[in-house]
């Protein structure tokens, strides 16, 4: 342990935004991250608890007390060498995993705990910096070869260990460029797209093969691949969004999220529209249905795109400003968050529901009423809420991917994702593996890269009698 007494000498220290007026003239990440000096004393700060929970709230199970005190200590390579080992991709969980493990740390019951995911950041990005992190290229070839369909976190990290292990690893990917809904669904100003080119490029070092623009199932498919390769991981995301069908819901101005976000990472890279239609929050009265992540998305594209105002409406009630700790610790409590978004201009409304769109030849108004605990209406609570565009974000229900799935004829489960168990990850066909959303549902980032890993690791094991991957 670091600093014995450090938790009770330093303060939670994290990092700050930039000011919300000059953050909305760009799509550039707007984090300012801690000094040196200033990061090492938060490390300090971690308690190296005799039973780390921290552990319990990381999906990828980083070894967080251990890479806390490195960097106490002044050793960031080996610190970078040690996150590493459980994350293929620290720089993007550090910046846009929402630290279920703070919500686990023993500080966390005073309502301070250590800033992990800032110090994982700044771990990964000192690694970048001083040319520590370089491609791993395996020492001999097993002959073997495997097709990843998706290059979202979970293909990504998947493919990168089965080519460490000496496979021959291709993935497909059915937009221009890798990285899923980390390039075409966040925006650029939570993650820049050059951390995904930058791994990319170490990932192509190793040995792993890029086919973009190939969308398996209906330009290639899926028998192609289980009768070319060794074995077939099927990685993609849950992409089919949920839907509001309601009177109006055809009307012009109302899109799933899904069609916007996409759009304006598309510009902020310079790459061409994928559609003849594009949708502008730029002069108009902006309303947001959801109120997780995917839309405070919205919002902050919104307002950068020069929205006259924006809304997001949620039908759960308000949740409390802080959990209750005895009850909730050290789980994922339910409680009040404030995006960076929500911080730029948002206006949020608990507990309603949207009964109707109205409009002539475009939306124009919402129909809204209020609802009670069981999400029934309250009667004489109906208003009407302006809105020239509608983004739905109300979160995904299964993969999108009819032609792939149809076509392979895997068992789904209940909820129409790819049916495969945590152990081995094996679907009901021959060769194929399922990992990440596409086998688990819509989930986080960290979810996707531990599922990924695993996956792998059952592969190669699978494919060689016995495996050298960790779990």
């Amino acid at each position: 342990m670091g600093k014995v007494t450090g938790f009770l000498e330093i303060d939670r220290q994290d990092r700050k935004y930039a000011p919300a007026s000059d953050r909305i003239r760009h799509y550039k990440e707007f984090v300012i991250p801690l000094s040196e000096d200033a990061t090492k004393d938060q490390a300090a700060r971690c308690m190296n608890c005799g039973i780390p929970y921290c552990h319990n709230g990381c999906p990828v199970n980083n070894q967080i007390p251990d890479w806390n005190d490195l960097v106490y200590r002044g050793d960031w390579q080996e610190a970078a060498r040690n996150l590493h080992s459980t994350n293929n991709f620290p720089e993007f969980t550090g910046r846009i995993c929402p630290a279920p493990c703070e919500a686990s740390c023993t500080l966390n019951l005073e309502d301070v705990p250590v800033t992990i995911k800032t110090i994982e950041a700044a771990i990964a990005d000192r690694a970048w910096k001083e040319g520590w992190v370089k491609p791993e290229v395996p020492k001999a070839k097993t002959g073997k070869s495997i097709a990843v369909v998706g290059s979202g976190p979970a293909g990504l990290a998947c493919a990168q260990q089965l080519a460490r292990a000496g496979h021959d690893v291709h993935v497909f990917e059915k937009n221009a460029k890798p990285g899923g809904l980390l390039r075409y669904g966040i925006p650029d100003f939570k993650m820049e797209k050059h951390f995904i080119d930058r791994r990319v490029g170490q990932m192509t070092a190793e040995g792993v093969t890029f086919h973009c623009n190939v969308n398996v199932g209906v330009d290639v498919k899926i028998d192609e691949l289980v009768g070319k390769y060794d074995s077939v991981v099927l990685a993609g995301g849950a992409e089919k969004p949920r839907d509001l069908p309601i009177p109006g819901r055809d009307l012009p101005g109302v899109h799933f999220a899904m069609d916007f976000l996409p759009q304006q990472n598309r510009r902020v890279s310079h790459e061409p529209l994928t559609t003849n239609e594009p949708i502008l929050a730029s002069g108009k009265h902006v309303v947001v249905i959801g109120g997780g992540d995917t839309g405070s998305d919205c919002i902050g594209t919104s307002i950068r795109q020069g929205a006259l105002s924006v809304t997001q409406l949620e039908i759960m009630a308000r949740p409390p400003e802080k959990e209750n700790k005895l009850l909730t610790w050290p789980e994922w409590p339910l409680k009040m968050r404030t995006s960076s978004s929500h911080q730029e201009g948002a206006e949020r409304e608990f507990a309603v529901n949207t009964v109707e769109f109205t409009g002539e030849g475009q939306v124009q108004k919402l129909r809204c009423v209020r609802v009670d605990s069981k999400f029934q209406a309250i009667p004489g609570s109906e208003f009407d809420l302006q809105a020239d565009l509608v983004l739905l974000a109300m979160g995904f229900v299964a993969p999108l991917a009819e032609d792939l799935l149809g076509d392979l004829s895997v068992k789904l489960d209940a909820r129409g994702n790819v049916a495969a168990d945590t152990v081995k990850y094996k679907t009901s066909a021959e060769k194929v593996y399922a990992c990440g959303d596409m086998r688990r549902g819509q989930s986080l980032v960290v979810w996707a890269i531990r599922e990924g890993r695993q996956c792998a690791r059952s592969v190669d094991e699978a494919l060689m009698g016995a495996t050298l991957l960790p779990r």
